[in-house]
């Protein structure tokens, strides 16, 4: 079973966040951690509806300006 979980990262002094469709929250870090490795995961929560819809975080498959 997968669940979507919103990632926070830092890379370069910037703070975004992507969702990642993973088995658990420690997954979806290390999916994040992999795609992009000089960020820092400052968080990993289950996305949520209410509160995605007012700040919509990217998918994972897009990638961070290098």
């Amino acid at each position: 079973m997968s669940w979507q979980f919103t990632v926070g990262l830092r890379v370069k002094g910037k703070a975004d966040r992507i969702v990642v469709d993973a088995e658990d929250a420690l997954i979806a870090a290390l999916r994040a951690k992999a795609d992009q490795p000089e960020a820092t995961i400052m968080y990993v929560r289950r996305s949520n509806r209410r509160g995605d819809t007012r700040h919509p975080p990217r998918p994972h498959t897009d990638a961070i300006e290098r």
